[in-house]
């Protein structure tokens, strides 16, 4: 008995004293920490994840916000594993499409049970939860966090961090240079942001998840409850007006429907004077944060009393076995903005609004891509009517560049989630679901690469990292017009990604796009810019008719031209060996040859993608 109470009281101070090792700790289980965590431990690379609470995917899973925004047409990687897996629990897509925000929409538990049982299949992956990290420490080759467990405090030795957090915790622990709220207009030459800096974030919300009862199950009534807070969040003669912030009042039905969940449960994510609470916590100390949590909790069972007692939905309540929470209610707060990091690189507006105009070609170094428009909540801040109009500014689809995740000076750290490298303005846009879940995969394969190649993660070619993410299901580029199931995807990706041959960026109503045309017939002053980077000045003129004979024979003779060691294929010598071997349809000698058909002779014979490489800022390498 006493020697079993002796290994009881020494047990924490061994744990504690004898660091567990692992190539790469992701701090915290949010959608970009599992999906960096997994993606890591699929390369053979031992990882540790640590999360605060018993749930996995953050903003979609314990934070309640599952319904997710954009990305419908661009299953892009872990994205698309994701919704894949939801598909096959649920029956079909249709079966998702229960609400009409989203064409994904599902319950936050059935979220959490698809990331853990992604989780349980990686031997590589080992996980913490109910875990706080106390301190982080550089080492020589690497990072030593300090953390509490459920039993006792312990150390873990890493090579490489990533910060997954919901605010950007561990950037402020490692001294990363970062910025809070919105940046003043002279910063990045952003035209709708305002002229002088503030620290105004994105209104947080506490999610509702309801269920229907099918009789009466009204709360009790909230403290501070005043129902005219709410007469305009929907239609009503008792709204005035005044608090509409020029924003379209809907129907109470189409209130609760908006995020109308499988199972008769309903999503309450409401920003139209209704749940959304505006409170900066993003440099609070832990006790000053859940003080503001617990603030947002009562605002929005303000609201849930409001909708029972005067908006008539009465038999719709809390649902009692969606969170393992007592008061059944999310296990954190829904966080739209956190810390950014001053990264190698940042993306602000413009290079989204027009990504072939910048100093800086970023799109060449693309990881991740994202097609819902800039969309900011501030309607709950006390100023709001002061603040800059945000909301569904106009931007093509686009792609998130490399250098984001990788902050300056610090090494062997990579960020994800919220805290990446963007402009507060583009912050509304990179913040959603689909586009974190891609940052979260690419910051954990681009942490394993480093670890396999023995190096620090800015060391890693973009490149590199961007054919494993082809490799992987994932889009380096947005083109809606080529699915990933196309046979020539990777082909275009690639070609794109070397602006060769250009995408065409547009905005129709809610929806932002790209089209990459590969149908459209090849242009040759087009050809000519695109081509600059990749060819000596004493390159073979480009031929005055573009057809397939005439560009087949040119690139033949470019490569032999630019590459005279590099060998041509046997199947390129002879038409129908090649039109078979590259998949290449109607491809006739004298016919006008294509975007695509370019892109795949181009990418096949030449292959500027793995030729040349590309800095962090998308510059071609001579």
């Amino acid at each position: 008995m006493i020697k079993r109470l002796f290994i009881l009281i020494i047990l924490p101070f061994i744990q504690c004293s004898t660091p567990e090792e692992t190539e790469v700790l992701v701090i915290g289980g949010s959608a970009s920490g599992i999906a960096a965590a997994i993606s890591s431990a699929r390369l053979q690379v031992s990882t540790i994840l640590i999360e605060q609470g018993p749930w996995l995917g953050g903003m979609l899973t314990a934070a309640g916000v599952s319904a997710t925004d954009g990305n419908y047409k661009l299953p892009s990687g872990f994205w698309g594993e994701f919704r894949d897996s939801l598909v096959a629990h649920y029956g079909s897509e249709e079966k998702l499409q229960t609400g009409w925000v989203s064409k994904t929409l599902f319950e936050p538990s059935v979220g959490n049970e698809i990331f853990q049982q992604l989780a349980k299949k990686e031997k590589s992956l080992s996980l913490y939860f109910h875990t706080n990290l106390l301190s982080l420490a550089p080492t020589q080759n690497g990072w030593t966090a300090k953390v509490r467990t459920e039993h006792g405090e312990k150390q873990i030795k890493a090579k490489i961090v990533i910060d997954a957090t919901e605010l950007g915790d561990v950037v402020k622990l490692a001294g990363i240079e970062y910025s809070v709220g919105m940046d003043p207009q002279d910063k990045y030459h952003e035209s709708i942001a305002p002229v002088k800096a503030n620290e105004v974030i994105q209104d947080m919300t506490y999610v509702l998840i309801l269920e229907d009862y099918g009789k009466p199950v009204i709360i009790d009534p909230p403290a501070g409850y005043d129902a005219s807070v709410f007469y305009c969040s929907s239609q009503s003669l008792l709204c005035t007006g005044a608090k509409t912030m020029k924003r379209t009042l809907w129907p109470p039905d189409k209130l609760i429907t908006y995020g109308a969940l499988p199972n008769n449960k309903f999503m309450i994510n409401w920003p139209i004077n209704g749940n959304d609470y505006y409170s900066n916590t993003v440099d609070l100390t832990e006790t000053e944060r859940q003080a503001q949590y617990e603030k947002a909790k009562i605002k929005s069972l303000q609201f849930l009393y409001y909708l029972q007692t005067e908006l008539g939905f009465s038999n719709l309540s809390l649902a009692e076995n969606e969170f393992p929470t007592a008061d059944h209610m999310p296990l954190i707060p829904y966080h739209r903005e956190s810390r950014r990091i001053k990264g190698l690189v940042t993306l602000t507006v413009n290079d989204i609004a027009k990504p072939f105009e910048q100093k800086d070609p970023l799109y060449r170094t693309g990881i991740a891509v994202g097609d819902y428009p800039i969309d900011h909540h501030h309607a709950a801040h006390p100023d709001a009517d002061q603040l800059p109009e945000l909301h569904f500014f106009p931007v093509p689809s686009y792609t998130v560049p490399l250098g984001v995740l990788l902050p300056q000076k610090v090494k062997n750290f990579i960020v994800a989630e919220k805290s990446i490298s963007v402009s507060n303005i583009v912050n509304g846009t990179t913040r959603l679901q689909p586009v974190v879940l891609q940052i979260g995969q690419a910051a954990g394969s681009l942490a394993a690469l480093a670890v396999q190649s023995n190096t620090t993660p800015e060391h890693i070619s973009v490149r590199t990292l961007q054919r494993l993410l082809l490799e992987q299901g994932g889009y380096l580029l947005p083109y809606l017009d080529v699915p990933k199931t196309h046979p020539h995807f990777s082909a275009y990706q690639r070609i794109g990604s070397t602006g060769i041959l250009k995408g065409v960026g547009m905005n129709v109503g809610w929806e932002n796009q790209t089209w990459f045309y590969p149908d459209s017939l090849l242009q040759k002053p087009e050809l000519e810019v695109g081509l600059k980077p990749y060819i000596s000045s004493n390159h073979l003129p480009i031929p005055k008719s573009l057809t397939n004979d005439n560009m087949l024979r040119w690139i033949k003779e470019l490569v032999q031209n630019e590459h005279p060691s590099r060998p041509l294929p046997s199947w390129s010598q002879d038409e129908k060996a090649l039109i078979e071997h590259l998949s290449l349809k109607d491809f006739e000698g004298p016919r006008s040859m294509t975007r695509g058909s370019f892109a795949v002779l181009f990418d096949a014979l030449f292959d500027p993608f793995e030729s040349n490489r590309v800095d962090i800022t998308g510059q071609v390498i001579k």
